[in-house]
């Protein structure tokens, strides 16, 4: 599968569906890669990403119209949870969670 015809590249749901907390250790200041500017402190070691803690939530990394074209503008450098999500699924997506986030947004499900 290319990036082209991959449904990730035309969704974003489950960037605008679901809270994203990962280890302090993450960030590009503690080592890691995250971009310090989006994350929020929670306190201890760990952090969340901005815009996942709103209502409704939306990654400030997520670029794009949901269920139409998206992209993350930190796919190379985006945390961990974010790797993975949707590591049970054939092909990475259309798990139980990809299919949940997908209704919240109005998209019928990927998994079979």
């Amino acid at each position: 599968m290319t990036r082209h015809d991959n449904p990730c590249t035309r969704c974003g749901a489950c960037c605008a569906s679901f809270r994203v907390d990962f280890a302090r250790d993450e960030l590009h200041s503690e080592g890691g890669q995250v971009p310090d500017a989006l994350a929020v402190d929670l306190g201890g070691r760990t952090c969340r990403l901005r815009g996942t803690d709103h209502q409704p939530p939306r990654c400030a990394a997520l670029v794009g119209r949901i269920g139409e074209r998206v992209r993350c503008a930190i796919h190379e450098w985006r945390p961990s949870p974010c790797r993975e999500f949707g590591l049970r699924a054939p092909l990475g997506i259309g798990d139980d969670a990809c299919d949940r986030a997908r209704a919240r947004h109005g998209l019928a499900p990927l998994g079979g």
